[in-house]
């Protein structure tokens, strides 16, 4: 902070009283409020308003800035989580989940530089993004707003992400606010219940889950938020270790920590650690939290442990440093209305953007030789399933569909490509037949689109009816009319995987399996002796294994964004080698989570008897329509860097994700067997082989003793380059440090 913010800021606070100071503390949910009581907020000096849009945010600032006493701008925060997707208008990007899916870190930042444009064109300043959780229990109803499984990449990749949104300098006009989140350890959650405990260590957090938000503060981002849940009983919310003693002193964090949804009031609610508002806000204030988001009670409360003594005004003052530090490096005092890039909502280049990123992020599973489809031997093709043009499930969560009011029916707004409609555009003027059927519900609801008047009366039904469990026996008869829609061609195209409410808050899954009458529905396809290929299009990954026998090609696509089909059809067509990797592990069947792929070594046998040890797939695969060949790895152990070669076999230019991990071999506490260390993108022509060096960061060799201190110990380490996590996809070498 230079010295010039820092007078100007004690100069405010200095002039504030204590009503003001905590109202700067507060954020205000608009559409839970309604504008006339915002306005009155935004009179009394609050700190900043949730979920306003455009015009909207607009005639709030003005208020704030001419009708409050001392004029100070407030800052406008949105859930763009993938893109400006609360904007009807806006570019839809890919989901977290399925961004990792490209282990590509330019990408991530342009995504989170367009993003960062359309927010601020929309007159607003902040994102609460990236989710920086890891997802390793895909149980837990928030997987797709993660990076997956690995701390490393999530942590390279919410650099990147952090990077876009705030670029070199916070007063751009194409700049607002990133927000790292959860913190801490929200994902790990016992049963991947949402919001519950995470019954584990400090150690085991400094270890696993704070590295990448430790990469969030070295990029500069300039907010956190409070996790729901909390770590061994201790509400996070009032848990002064994480957010001040590790958060402030040890990262240096120097921004402004924001609750989550409602927090305080969970205190005493959900968490009944407090009794009344008051006990509630002075345990969120004293543990470092200086913005409150929604619990508008903690204003009454605060001040009156204030008025009593129980709460130190200091507290309110170092809470309101931190927020109006931020509006001055924002450059709000000076422009409280940020203009953005006019146009650039939903702009061309932005959709383009899009389409790169959907493409980079589809990852073929398995090809048992079908891929890439020949056109030429093709007459007629069939694109069956419940997510072939469903766009909702295409998109997933945190959309205009599922918020600010969910459960509210929302027309889908162009442009965007589904699954069916890409397929259709990849044969357009080919003379080959394109016929498509519904075939089931994923829920397993009940009702035939012919008894509909056109594709949008269906849709909203499907929606509506989608919420409901019901008996899918009863869809048997539209399973057998998708077969005999199938019988003679010459190309069946599944689309499968879960919906937007089998996902997100509140949805946390007990049972992986496809839900509904799919499982019904593929078995009887693969009946039929028709080239198969089944397309995921999901939130997190399902334990499939019967997908996968039943498959002649299986293809993962996570909520791919506005134009996730037309890349999946590219990929089925070969007008696109596929190049993604998995950010995250299948599990065979969902009693065998957790599997994801660095856990630690010492369980007898190391599998359940009725079960495979390994996942169903693992962090990293991915295939192309080329072949790679790992070589000649080297280390240089003055400046940790790993060179290996990598030659492409294939007859096909391709993208490989070349892969570094890291085995400490014997270590004062338990490692795993390896760890994601590095990786690098390259593109290789056919025969070509480039030397592919990466550099690694100390981390990468340390461990966190008993004692929360990080160190790395000496001794033998095992350095391995390759394709995916699979020991099979691995070279090695031994060194010593």
């Amino acid at each position: 902070m230079s010295m010039e913010v820092k007078k100007k800021v004690e100069e405010i606070i200095s002039q504030m009283t204590l009503e003001e100071k905590a109202a700067q503390m507060i954020q205000v949910p608009v559409a839970m409020v309604g504008m006339e009581q915002a306005k009155e907020w935004a009179r009394r000096g609050v700190g900043s308003f949730l979920h306003a849009l455009g015009d909207d945010a607009r005639e709030l600032q003005k208020v704030a800035v001419n009708e409050s006493r001392l004029k100070i701008p407030v800052v406008f925060g949105i859930d763009a989580i993938h893109g400006h997707g609360l904007n009807r208008n806006a570019t839809i990007f890919p989901s977290q989940l399925s961004m990792a899916s490209t282990w590509d870190r330019d990408l991530v930042e342009k995504i989170g530089h367009a993003t960062a444009t359309e927010v601020a064109t929309d007159g607003l300043h902040w994102t609460f993004s990236p989710v920086l959780c890891l997802g390793r229990d895909p149980r837990w109803g928030r997987i797709s707003e993660t990076f997956g499984e690995d701390k490393y990449l999530s942590g390279e990749l919410g650099a990147s992400m952090i990077k876009g949104y705030q670029g070199d300098d916070l007063s751009a006009d194409d700049s607002i606010l990133a927000c790292a989140k959860h913190f801490i350890a929200y994902g790990e959650a016992t049963g991947a219940r949402d919001a519950y405990d995470t019954q584990i260590t400090y150690r085991k957090i400094k270890d696993e889950f704070l590295p990448p938000f430790k990469k969030a503060v070295e990029a500069g981002c300039a907010t956190f938020m409070t996790a729901y849940g909390s770590v061994d009983g201790t509400p996070l919310t009032a848990d002064r270790k994480a957010l001040h003693d590790i958060l402030r002193d040890e990262l240096k964090f120097d921004g402004f920590l924001i609750t989550d949804w409602d927090n305080v009031n969970a205190l005493i609610r959900r968490q009944k650690v407090c009794d009344n508002i008051g006990d509630a806000s002075a345990l969120a204030a004293k543990a470092g939290n200086d913005m409150i988001m929604c619990s508008t009670e903690f204003y009454e409360g605060i001040i009156e442990q204030v008025k009593s003594g129980k709460v130190d005004e200091a507290q309110l003052d170092e809470a309101v440093r931190h927020i109006l530090t931020i509006k001055f490096r924002m450059g709000l005092f000076a422009k409280p209305d940020k203009k953005g890039v006019p146009g650039s909502i939903g702009c061309e280049a932005h959709r383009e953007l899009a389409l790169k990123a959907a493409r980079e992020s589809v990852t073929v599973l398995t090809n048992d030789g079908v891929l890439p489809v020949r056109k030429k031997k093709l007459r007629k093709v069939v694109v069956i399933g419940p997510n072939a043009d469903d766009i909702r499930a295409q998109y997933g969560d945190w959309t205009y569909f599922t918020h600010p009011v969910p459960g509210k029916y929302t027309e889908p707004q162009r442009p965007y490509v589904t699954l069916l409609e890409g397929v259709r555009n990849s044969l357009e003027g080919s003379g080959i037949d394109v016929e498509y059927s519904y075939g089931c519900s994923v829920n397993g609801r009940s009702y035939y689109k012919g008894d509909y008047p056109d594709t949008e009366a269906f849709m909203k039904q499907v929606y509506e009816d989608n919420r409901l469990d019901n008996d899918g026996t009863k869809e048997m008869p539209y399973i057998n009319e998708a077969a005999s829609i199938a019988r003679g061609a010459d190309l069946i195209i599944l689309a499968l995987g879960d919906n937007y409410n089998q996902m997100g808050e509140y949805n946390d899954r007990a049972e992986l399996r496809l839900s509904g009458m799919q499982e019904a529905l593929i078995r009887i396809l693969s009946t039929m002796k028709i080239p198969l290929i089944t397309v995921l299009i999901t939130s997190k990954p399902l334990a499939v294994p019967e997908v996968v026998r039943d498959s002649d090609a299986v293809i993962c696509a996570f909520n791919g964004g506005m134009y996730g089909g037309q890349a999946v059809s590219e990929v089925i067509f070969g007008d696109f080698n596929p190049e993604g990797r998995l950010p995250i592990s299948f599990p065979v069947v969902t009693g065998q989570v957790p599997v994801y792929y660095n856990q630690l070594p010492g369980w007898h046998e190391g599998r359940y008897v009725d079960c495979p040890a390994e996942p169903l797939f693992a962090f990293g695969e991915g295939l192309s329509y080329t072949w790679y060949e790992y070589s000649d790895i080297k280390f240089d152990a003055d400046t940790k860097t790993v060179s290996v070669k990598v030659t492409n076999t294939g007859k096909v230019k391709g993208v490989e994700t070349v892969q570094i991990y890291i085995d400490d071999v014997v270590s004062s506490v338990m490692t795993a067997n390896k760890n994601l260390a590095g990786f690098a993108k390259v593109e290789l022509a056919s025969g070509e082989s480039k030397t592919v060096s990466i550099k690694l960061d100390d981390d990468a060799f340390s461990v966190v003793l008993p004692d929360e201190t990080r160190v790395i110990e000496p001794g033998k380490f095992i350095i391995m380059a390759g394709h995916s996590s699979k020991d099979e996809d691995l070279i090695r070498l031994a060194v010593e440090l």
